[in-house]
């Protein structure tokens, strides 16, 4: 779960040396002072903590925390009867709560107020070969925060990683979007083989897939979309040409410089995020 507050150095928030003592080990009006800095939290101050929850919300409704959530809010923030945070589902947009009964293993949380609607998301789809952990995490996370719909490992011939953990892919979507104030969560499908995706593909959404062997630069248009992009050995002969003759495929080129996977699918959302996404908005 997401702490409120960026860790510093030795365990002081960033903000707090930004305004306490400097790394001199001078007060900022220059004199020696050697005061403990006070937990200042992290930008903005008067952020709340934020949680999503499975169970649908609405005004005056109750519901109980457990597991790993209870923990972090009663064991972690210490926080007690009276205290607010915020919640989202999902469905409803986000919440305002306040903390009624907080246990070790339980906390009991009242809903108060409805602060906003669940956010529009684009019809984007982002659909990748699964690459090693730690970069497909990283992926995962960062497709979150540009706002792609829904992900979607595809098993090529050249995929390395076959077998994805789908709970902790899954962990780090929600914590990506707990952090990054989203009211919306990318959806995560299981793995498909490319040739099955291929032959199932909707009339209607356009498929960007980026191609080592050459395409146009990327000019997005608004409506249904997805970006494919291939594992790091790349699409074989075979799959480049049934790819190609999908008719709604549009080979795409990423500049000049050779990307790893992780880095061309998030370069190519933020392409399209940019021309035919909400970023214009």
């Amino acid at each position: 779960m997401p702490a409120p507050a960026k860790a510093g150095v030795e365990g002081h928030s960033f903000l707090a040396l930004a305004e306490g003592t400097g790394f001199d080990g001078l007060s900022p009006n220059g004199s020696e002072d050697s005061s403990p800095l006070p937990a200042t939290p992290a930008w903005p101050p008067s952020s709340l903590p934020r949680l999503y929850v499975e169970q649908p919300l609405a005004r005056d409704s109750a519901l109980t925390l457990e597991g790993s959530a209870a923990n972090y809010l009663g064991n972690v923030l210490r926080l007690g009867a009276g205290a607010r945070v915020k919640l989202f589902d999902d469905r409803t947009g986000e919440w305002l709560a306040e903390i009624v009964d907080a246990g070790k293993k339980r906390v009991t949380l009242a809903v108060t107020e409805h602060l906003s609607d669940r956010e529009p998301v684009p019809d984007l789809w982002l659909l990748f070969a699964p690459i090693k952990r730690g970069r497909i995490d990283w992926l995962v996370e960062k497709a979150t925060e540009l706002g792609v719909a829904r992900l979607v490992p595809v098993i090529t011939r050249r995929t390395i990683v076959e077998r994805l953990n789908l709970d902790r892919l899954g962990a780090h979507i929600v914590e990506a979007a707990e952090q990054c104030e989203r009211t919306a969560l990318a959806e995560l499908a299981e793995p498909q083989k490319l040739g099955a995706l291929l032959a199932a593909w909707p009339a209607e959404r356009i498929l960007y897939f980026a191609d080592e062997t050459g395409g146009e630069p990327l000019t997005a248009k608004p409506g249904p979309a997805a970006i494919l992009i291939g594992p790091e050995g790349g699409f074989t002969d075979e799959e480049r040409t049934a790819i190609r003759a999908l008719p709604q495929a549009r080979p795409i080129g990423l500049g000049p410089r050779i990307l790893r996977a992780d880095t061309a699918a998030l370069a190519a959302v933020t392409l399209w995020m940019s021309a035919a996404g909400d970023w214009p908005r």
